[in-house]
């Protein structure tokens, strides 16, 4: 493997790892199986792309831009949409196949949204785009800063996830809701800052492609699989597991296609996928149920 090969999988797993982090925020703390997450990515993709392109702001701002209006629509969704299906669940069982009817016509109320209100052609903005030479390596500037940014946020979150009262909060939710409830923590508030930093990241995700390719009302489908893999080959409310598994993912991505061909991306993808959910459906860093 070249390090070429090695620096190009380390741009996609530090991206997959913020989307596979985000995603499973919002699954592993309140059990909502979030299908429109690519859409949500798409919209943090064009909520960068105009915040460049249209007010000038500088990309690396745009992308804290995406995650604050992520994350807002994250919070208005909550308190007007998720509190009420939460409350109205009888079981976790009843919580999920609510919650993916209501994403997936979130889904395409995005898509079609997008689709009629900028058009189904891709959009690209150009920046950072002199090339790099990082150790022999070539590598153009808006990826370096692309793996910069995804990196710094991983660190941010696992570092708030390890020394925050309501990092540690929302980890106990994860772990046992009833019993963090018992306990005294406010669920309510916590549930409200995982739907800001769920959504937010995803919306930060999607600057992050903004600045390396075209954005499109079209592209969230494939992140969202990619996050959904991730999370079973690192485990359900595992945030270490997310950035693990996205590392992996990208490897196997970048490696596999270069060995047997780009035709090849998307079997070796859901093959481990499948393989995961035969051999080891907890995840890496899951554990087996008592």
């Amino acid at each position: 493997m070249t390090w070429q090969l090695l620096l190009s999988a380390c741009v996609s797993g530090a991206l997959y790892a913020v989307i596979a982090l985000s995603l499973n925020l919002i699954y592993g703390t309140m059990r909502l199986l979030d299908v429109a997450h690519g859409e949500f990515v798409m919209v943090g993709a064009f909520a960068g792309y105009f915040l460049v392109t249209l007010l000038g702001v500088p990309p690396v701002l745009a992308l804290l831009g995406a995650f604050a209006l992520n994350g807002l629509a994250g919070l208005v969704l909550y308190q007007w949409l998720f509190a009420g299906i939460i409350r109205r669940a009888r079981s976790t069982e009843s919580l999920e196949s609510t919650s993916l009817l209501v994403f997936f016509g979130l889904s395409v109320i995005l898509q079609n949204g997008a689709a009629l209100a900028f058009g189904g052609t891709p959009r690209a903005y150009e920046r950072y785009a002199r090339i790099v030479h990082v150790g022999g390596v070539a590598i153009t500037g808006n990826r370096l800063v692309a793996m910069a940014a995804c990196v710094l946020a991983v660190v941010a979150v696992l570092v708030f996830f390890a020394r925050s009262t309501w990092g540690l909060a929302i980890r106990a939710l994860i772990a046992n809701r009833d019993a963090a409830a018992i306990v005294g923590i406010d669920t309510q508030a916590a549930f409200r800052l995982t739907c800001v930093l769920g959504f937010g990241l995803a919306g930060y995700a999607g600057a992050v492609i903004g600045l390396m390719q075209p954005v499109s009302p079209f592209m969230g489908g494939q992140y969202l699989m990619i996050g959904f893999v991730i999370i079973v080959l690192g485990g359900v409310g595992k945030l270490v597991g997310s950035v693990v598994g996205g590392v992996l993912i990208a490897l196997l991505e970048t490696v596999g296609t270069q060995l047997t061909g780009p035709n090849y991306r998307d079997i070796l993808i859901y093959g481990t996928f499948i393989a995961v959910l035969l051999l080891r459906p907890q995840g890496i860093f899951g554990r087996h149920a008592a």
